[in-house]
């Protein structure tokens, strides 16, 4: 395939664009390095366009592409700005619709978890309530919302892939958005106590980018007519308390817990992926659980890798 990845310097669009590389596609990348870094793209050897997804003169440079990856947006779920979180994600994904609407090619773009919000059945299918808790959660679902139009009217492939919460190599940049699992990882390195809310017992969908990675392959690959959307998790809810005990015996340290009170009213205190749809739909089978993908995680950050 000949591939566009927007967003292909950040944390998940590296990872994706150099796996697609190496399984010999030909890929490129579009990204405007606003929160995407250089050092995610060492190791990719394709074309690579300084550019917007805003800027639909940017998208025309990406030429004979027969299919998108989408993954570039803002993911800072703190923004809570509707003018520039909803102007980026949303108009900006527009742009790319229209671009691919043009020369009728397929799209495969990042939606989100965070869709279900605070929803009360556990775990979240499809076809399930949606209560987007932040702006962030929302413009993934007005996405959503947007490709089923598109996809009806131009008679395109669409495919949105819900991700639960990614960890992996090549999301240091990130900062206060990088992942649960690097933010304990690196207080835990520094010799501080890893701080998680009282009393460790939520917990979350905690899923290794790889499997993401494949999933994301696995969606491009399929015959699916028309707009579809798929869950993309561990199908693992993995307690806080549980991730420092993961740590602990991946880092061998003896460093315990540190509660404080979890500050968010409205906050989400289970998350899990029901993957029935995706694994009959797309073949999708994760392969990493906490302990495998944690250990992986910290040989990378480490150099063993």
């Amino acid at each position: 395939m000949k591939a566009l990845v927007t967003g292909g310097a950040g944390f998940i669009g590296s990872n994706l664009a150099t796996t697609l590389e190496s399984k010999g596609h030909d890929v490129t990348i579009l990204d405007n390095f606003s929160s995407g870094n250089y050092r995610n793209l060492v190791d990719f050897h394709g074309n690579v366009i300084i550019g917007d997804v805003t800027e639909q003169e940017a998208l025309e440079k990406a030429k004979d592409v027969d299919i998108i990856f989408h993954e570039a947006s803002i993911t800072d779920t703190t923004i809570t700005d509707d003018r520039i979180m909803l102007g980026q994600n949303l108009e900006g994904f527009r742009n790319v619709l229209n671009f691919a609407a043009a020369r009728r090619i397929k799209v495969v773009f990042a939606s989100s978890a965070g869709i279900y919000g605070k929803a009360k059945k556990v775990p979240y299918k499809e076809a399930g309530e949606y209560v987007p808790h932040n702006v962030y959660a929302y413009s993934k679902l007005a996405m959503e919302r947007l490709a089923r139009i598109f996809s009806a009217q131009h008679s395109i492939q669409i495919i949105a892939l819900r991700y639960f919460n990614v960890y992996g190599p090549r999301e240091y940049y990130k900062g206060k958005a990088s992942s649960m699992i690097y933010q304990l990882y690196l207080q835990m390195k520094s010799g501080r106590r890893p701080r998680i809310f009282k009393f460790g017992e939520q917990e979350r969908d905690q899923v290794y980018v790889k499997d993401i990675v494949d999933g994301t392959i696995l969606a491009a690959k399929s015959d699916i007519d028309g707009f579809d959307v798929f869950n993309l998790g561990s199908g693992q809810a993995t307690s806080f308390n549980r991730i420092v005990e993961t740590l602990q015996k991946c880092m061998k340290s003896s460093l315990q817990a540190d509660y404080f009170d979890n500050p968010y009213p409205d906050y989400q205190n289970k998350t899990l992926a029901d993957l029935s749809k995706a694994k009959k739909g797309l073949g999708y089978q994760p392969k990493y659980d906490i302990r495998k993908g944690a250990a992986e995680f910290i040989k990378t950050m480490e150099g063993e890798l």
